[in-house]
């Protein structure tokens, strides 16, 4: 899958534009699935399956977008103003590179007089795009960027902006090409602006009346120094049961936890004090919907270089493969 994360996370796809990392994904699942379409909103969706002998009507959610930044003003002397596009970090961002939906390059920095022994505010950092002036600087207002950070392979970790949530996009996208047969009727939704409020998700769920909902996202770990979360990379994919913006089912909790067993894939239990996923806005719509998450361990999320242990990722394919090749529990 290496070849697959380095192309999916160095593409550019902050939300709200998410064209180019669409189609790239539409390239990858075409030999796979029986239809697939566009919404409204701009969702992704393909379909795998029709329900039978007992299956039921399954959506499946991963991510497009990433976070960026958005040109809010640009100075005299060409500098480029902005502010963030979803959970953006000061502290990631002094010194780096990004790159405009136009094509255009540039590095992020901080006004030269505000103090050094502190993190500014957004308002004091700016984009040189290597203008002298408003005149030619070619960053117009309202432009988005991406982070430019190149995919790094250290062995049995890989690393790289965006695998929030490209290695859910890609673990996705992997199942599809096992998914030789199932007993379910299983859309896979490739959602929009997730990261500014799982906005995408929830009409793509209202329009998919799903009887069952399982996003595929990253969690963070608390591996590192100074870390307290119980997840940590190398330790299999773990199984969400409580995040911000959701508790999730305990039926659905029950049904991976217990298919992981079984298989004997690795697995952990997640409780997220802060941050959600499109789970939260699946489990509201209509009359609700049973849902979980299938949760990828990831260092560092919300920056340039997010980290993911391989093995994880590998066992994130096998668990959503096995939930999906056999009926659901419940109903």
């Amino acid at each position: 899958m290496k070849s697959l994360v380095e192309a999916l996370t160095q593409t550019f796809g902050p939300s709200g534009y998410e064209g180019a990392i669409r189609e790239r994904v539409q390239q990858e699942i075409a030999p796979f699935v029986e239809d697939m379409r566009i919404d409204a909103l701009g969702n992704l969706i393909a379909r795998k399956g029709r329900a039978q002998n007992g299956g039921q009507r399954i959506v499946v959610a991963a991510h497009l977008d990433e976070i960026g930044l958005i040109a809010t003003h640009i100075e005299e002397r060409g500098f480029v103003r902005f502010t963030s596009i979803g959970g953006v970090m000061v502290h990631t961002l002094i010194g780096g590179r990004v790159r405009f939906v136009n094509g255009i390059a540039g590095v992020i920095h901080m006004d030269q007089d505000e103090p050094r022994d502190s993190f500014p505010k957004l308002e004091k950092l700016f984009i040189d795009v290597g203008a002298t002036s408003a005149a030619d600087c070619p960053v117009r207002v309202g432009d988005m960027a991406a982070f430019e950070r190149p995919f790094l392979d250290l062995g049995r970790r890989w690393v790289a902006k965006s695998m929030d949530d490209r290695i859910g996009v890609a673990v996705m996208i992997e199942t599809l090409r096992t998914l030789q047969e199932t007993p379910n009727e299983v859309y896979f939704v490739f959602t929009v602006q997730e990261e500014v409020g799982t906005r995408g998700a929830a009409p793509a769920a209202f329009g998919l009346e799903p009887q069952v909902a399982l996003a595929v996202d990253v969690t963070r770990t608390g591996d590192v120094p100074g870390g307290k979360m119980a997840v940590a990379l190398g330790k299999g994919p773990a199984i969400k049961i409580l995040d911000s913006g959701m508790i999730a089912d305990p039926k659905v909790v029950e049904w991976m936890s217990g298919v992981a067993e079984r298989l004997g894939i690795p697995h952990q239990r997640e409780v997220l004090v802060g941050g959600t996923t499109d789970a939260r806005a699946m489990q509201l719509v209509r009359a609700g919907v049973p849902a979980g998450c299938l949760s990828i361990p990831c260092r560092y999320i919300h920056s340039p270089s997010e980290m993911v242990d391989v093995e994880d990722v590998q066992h994130s394919v096998r668990l959503l493969h096995a939930l999906l090749s056999q009926p659901v529990p419940f109903s």
